[in-house]
């Protein structure tokens, strides 16, 4: 429980702190679209000499908060008396990330990424058209022609030591292929 009450500001506390000042943009749109830019009072110009427009209030932006490293207060004042206010807030800055050193160490995925596969090429006939055709032992599926012939490509990697057979299967048809991989 606090016996001691809120803390209250004293004046010692307001004379240590600075007020927060923003720079201001006011940018007032014309009826033609164009747009007069302002930052505290001095007209800010466009760098290739044309006039600001809605389609380049974007690159306005970018260039008065140098790329969003200065916090801005914007007023958009429309031709139609309208006003818009927000505060564009920096960004944080992005750290390019580092090379390191030591290379990192080769893992079992990193090998598996960078080696070319041994394909082998299966086909067989029978096939419902469209039908799933399962793949065994089992490493995949494919689907049957228009024709009712079906193709897929193994990698051989990825089959156990000694497997020579593949069996193809139609889900609907029920034809059963076993086909030597050579």
């Amino acid at each position: 429980m606090n016996l001691n009450g809120p803390r209250r500001s004293t004046t010692t506390d307001d004379e240590n702190t600075a007020p927060v000042e923003l720079p201001h943009v006011l940018v007032t749109v014309a009826e033609d679209g164009t747009l007069a830019a302002m930052v505290d009072g001095t007209p800010f110009a466009s760098p290739d000499g044309s006039a600001w427009t809605r389609a380049t209030f974007g690159p306005l932006m970018d260039a008065i908060t140098k790329d969003r490293t200065i916090a801005v207060r914007v007023e958009v004042r429309e031709n139609d008396g309208s006003v818009f206010t927000d505060i564009l807030r920096t960004r944080k800055p992005r750290r390019a990330a580092a090379p390191t050193e030591t290379p990192m160490p080769e893992t079992r995925r990193s090998r598996h990424a960078r080696r070319m596969p041994r394909l082998a090429e299966v086909t067989a006939g029978g096939f419902v058209p469209g039908e799933d055709v399962a793949v065994a032992t089992i490493v995949s599926h494919t689907d049957a022609t228009g024709t009712g012939e079906t193709r897929t490509l193994i990698d051989l990697d990825d089959l156990p030591d000694g497997t020579h057979e593949v069996i193809l299967f139609g889900r609907i048809s029920g034809t059963l292929t076993v086909r030597r991989l050579t």
